[in-house]
């Protein structure tokens, strides 16, 4: 990209050109590096529209950031230069947007900036959780045990997430399938036996009358339907990222059957996942909580970790501050971490959860399957079912009158 740019020398004489860089930090890095000091800074506009340049980026997922850490964490440990790294890591991923971030990282730390830092510009992709883990690691001296650290972590999370997916892969296509059904039907069917019924003497059956006028108001109605269905998605959306609305969202997921109890597994799960992972990178557990609270997502759950936090900043201890959530903090969480509190071995312990729950997070969702697939089957069988009373129901009594 080529930027435009005012700036002043180090004489203070105002200067204007451009510069060609990855990014507007990069640019601004290489200017500075000649004493000469950005006061405006524009990406320059050919006013040329290029198809070509159009390009749908993939976000960066936690497997993506789990394998680029256990590679660099290697490269480093084998004594390889930061900026060697970043490069050659940078070549490898085939994501366009990652691989840009790579190399504008590489550019801010051969500028001279600390690497945890150069992560920091990038919050999207390295988000406060993985800055201050590297920043820890930079601190002690053991970057590359961080490094394995985060990788270790993320994969973790990756797993949990995955698995939730999967959990949601077989509801989706049975709904998917029964939509597909239900408009064949609609479509393709239905106008038929409507003529045929006209054209005869066929007394239909109330249920067919009721389907076929069903028919009659979506062909009349249909822009009606779809417009206030989109009007109603989008208003769920806005009102679900507004604070009222994703507070109400956050306590009912919580108590929705089977589902609900997923949620709060994969919580705990990505909870003590956290706690474990930055005490183990030599974080203290005040600083640990106060990140922690920072990547909790769930309003509810944040609201309990920044009582922890303010709990445990006043001299109280975790296991103390949970014990009045029993309702979102199951007792066996809180004994562990009771345990881990008084060996000494809070981190170890704390993994000792996450793997437990990580077991139980795949037995729920197994049973949650289990329970689910003749429901959906029974469902899917009624639905389809009805409809083809409704169809065939026509046809047999002309047949009857032939």
């Amino acid at each position: 990209m080529k930027f435009n740019y005012k700036a002043r020398t180090k004489d203070g004489k105002s200067e204007t050109g451009i510069i060609e860089a990855s990014s507007p930090e990069i640019a601004a890095a290489i200017l500075q590096k000649y004493n000469i000091f950005v006061t405006s800074l524009t990406e320059e506009n050919t006013g040329q529209f290029v198809l070509k340049n159009i390009k749908f980026e993939r976000n960066v997922s936690k497997k993506d950031l789990a394998i680029f850490s256990r590679q660099l964490a290697v490269m480093l440990e084998s004594r390889v230069p930061v900026m060697q790294s970043l490069s050659s890591l940078a070549v490898q991923t085939n994501k366009d947007n990652f691989k840009k971030t790579i190399l504008e990282v590489a550019g801010l730390v051969e500028e001279g900036v600390s690497l945890s830092e150069a992560f920091g510009h990038f919050p999207k992709v390295f988000d406060t959780f993985y800055v201050n883990l590297i920043k820890s690691g930079e601190i002690s001296g053991k970057i590359s045990q961080t490094l394995y650290y985060i990788s270790d972590h993320l994969e973790r999370e990756h797993d949990i997430i995955a698995q939730v997916r999967q959990a949601m892969i077989y509801p989706l296509f049975t709904i998917s399938v029964l939509f597909v059904v239900v408009n064949i039907i609609i479509i393709f069917l239905l106008p038929k036996i409507e003529d045929l019924i006209r054209q005869s003497s066929i007394d239909p059956s109330t249920f067919t009358v009721i389907t076929l006028n069903f028919y009659a108001f979506l062909g009349n109605f249909w822009w009606m339907i779809l417009s206030a269905f989109f009007i109603f998605v989008v208003f769920i959306i806005f009102y679900f990222k507004t604070a009222q609305g994703k507070k109400l969202y956050d306590t009912y997921s919580l108590k929705i059957p089977f589902l609900g109890d997923i949620f709060r597994k994969v919580f705990l799960a990505r909870f003590c996942g956290n706690i474990s992972t930055l005490m183990s990178a030599g974080i203290s557990i005040n600083n640990s909580l106060k990140i922690t609270s920072d990547t909790v997502n769930n309003s509810v759950y944040k609201l309990i970790v920044n009582e922890v936090e303010k709990g445990v900043s006043e001299g109280e201890k975790i296991s103390s501050v949970l014990a009045k959530h029993q309702d979102y903090f199951p007792s066996f969480v809180i004994q562990m971490i009771k345990v881990g509190e008084e060996t000494g071995k809070l981190d170890k312990t704390l993994m000792e959860v996450v793997n437990f729950y990580q077991k139980e997070i795949k037995r729920s969702i197994d049973l949650f399957l289990t329970l689910l697939e003749p429901m959906l089957i029974i469902f899917l069988g009624v639905v389809v079912g009805l409809l083809a009373i409704s169809v065939f129901a026509p046809l047999y009594s002309t047949l009857g009158n032939v």
